[in-house]
């Protein structure tokens, strides 16, 4: 990236977004972290996002919305809370009063309001502060990002869609990120399941940005909820040297690639990209996401019958240390399978009993408010399941069908819960369970057709009665 394209004061209050700060370099570096962000890229002739962040503190240790972005970034990585975490604790606190002491734009308060708010768990009430600011500023992309990735993590599919769709007229050709707006867009489109238009804009915004890996990811999401096993795998293959730069999401492209080739029985292929990228990449960063498609692989292999006992263990390093976060279900779901895999019951059992303490007094904590109703039955079904209870881990899991999209992720990846269901269902011994199985797998077929891993799944319900 060239720093001199950065945008400095003036550049920002020409666009209608002032920025209170009277230090070009403060503004310019601003908009380098913005970037990277926008970008999915860690650029290291920026010194990352580590080297960015601490420049723009040192520019301006003031500056409101250096605060803001630099600790809304840490908040949104999911992998940090400000109840165990003191030092972000501390930096949401000295932001806020950063705010109260300085004469900030109603639009830079709104910011520090939502951040706060998300800070505390309450995901869609910051949402609702940054779609207030998008009503006034359209073009304000850390908005539009900060409430794209919060309404991910509570499942508002429709909102997905409609918040980039509300902003999209406001945008024109020549301004900075123009191109991955559509990525953003095509995003909202495929979870609510219009895939074809989906496929069509991801496809006009990687004319204009062929490098924009989120755009790529959502085709990579047509294909696997098409089951177009073929396509995906040439579409991922053909993009991967635009894509492979943007190593903040690359791991998870990896991760879709992989999910071709365990929809085509290619398990030691799918084995391949778990050694040689995501769980390499997920040991490097630590971050959330590399860490839940690596745990969601294994799990999914598994289920397949690949035995990947020793990988589980390796990758319990990674989990094991955030067993006390509950920031997200998501990913508390995702470390059990880990500790379940590699056979660490006290972890398990501390997770579960961490998070039922946490749902007595959930606050304004939404991930904890749902811990009673789905976070604590789901990791007991998953517990039964790998205990071979699979007709108790049926009785838990499939009142959750429906209200599992609440605790947020994609389709794809949350059908790792349905596959679950049917392989408890088809397993149990209960007969009118395992015609549920068939008939779960008469549904996805439906949904999915010419899906290989659905066909395999049929023999082995059929064979088992």
């Amino acid at each position: 990236m060239n720093a001199s394209s950065f945008r400095d004061c003036e550049a920002w209050r020409a666009q209608g977004l002032p920025l209170s700060t009277s230090s070009n370099e403060a503004c310019k570096l601003y908009d380098a972290v913005l970037t990277q962000y926008v970008k999915w890229q860690s650029d290291e002739t920026l010194g990352g996002f580590e080297g960015s962040i601490s420049a723009l503190q040192a520019a301006d240790p003031n500056f409101v919305m250096g605060h803001v972005i630099s600790t809304g970034l840490e908040l949104a990585g999911t992998g940090s809370s400000i109840r165990l975490n003191k030092s972000l604790a501390g930096d949401v606190k000295r932001t806020v009063e950063l705010a109260n002491s300085q004469d900030i734009s109603p639009r830079e308060r709104l910011h520090v309001r939502a951040m706060e708010l998300f800070s505390h768990g309450n995901f869609s009430r910051a949402c609702d502060v940054w779609e207030d600011i998008l009503v006034d500023h359209p073009t304000d992309m850390l908005a539009l990002k900060f409430s794209h990735d919060a309404y991910f993590y509570i499942g508002a599919q429709s909102s997905l869609r409609d918040s980039v769709a509300r902003v999209l007229p406001y945008w024109k050709p020549q301004q900075p990120f123009f191109g991955y707006l559509k990525g953003m867009y095509s995003f909202g489109l495929l979870e609510t399941r219009a895939y074809d238009q989906a496929e069509k804009v991801a496809m006009e915004g990687l004319a204009l940005t062929p490098e924009d890996a989120w755009a790529v990811h959502s085709v990579a999401h047509v294909y696997e909820m098409r089951a177009e096993v073929e396509k995906g795998l040439k579409f991922m293959e053909s993009r991967e040297k635009d894509w492979q730069v943007a190593d903040v999401l690359a791991s998870h492209n990896y991760w879709h690639w992989a999910l071709y080739f365990i929809e085509k029985e290619q398990y030691e292929a799918a084995l391949d990209i778990f050694d040689s990228q995501i769980f390499r990449r997920c040991k490097a960063s630590g971050s959330m996401l590399d860490t839940v498609d690596a745990s969601s692989l294994l799990c999914r292999l598994e289920m397949e019958g690949v035995c990947v006992k020793d990988r589980w263990r390796e990758l319990l390093q990674v989990t094991q240390p955030h067993t006390d976060d509950h920031v997200t279900l998501f990913n508390d779901f995702h470390f059990l399978m880990a500790s379940l895999g590699a056979k660490e019951s006290a972890t398990s059992q501390r997770l579960l009993e961490g998070l039922q303490e946490l749902a007595k007094e959930p606050g304004d904590n939404q991930q904890h408010q749902m811990a009673n109703t789905i976070g604590i039955p789901m990791c007991q079904a998953m517990m039964e399941y790998d205990q071979g209870n699979y007709n108790r881990a049926v009785e838990l899991l499939y009142p959750l069908r429906y209200s599992i999209v609440k605790i947020g992720g994609s389709d794809a990846q949350r059908d790792i819960f349905n596959q679950l269901l049917i392989h408890a269902a088809v397993k149990s011994e209960n007969k009118h369970h395992k015609k549920l199985g068939r008939c779960l797998l008469v549904e996805r077929d439906a949904m999915r057709p010419g899906s290989p891993l659905t066909t395999r799944l049929m023999q082995r319900a059929l064979a088992l009665h």
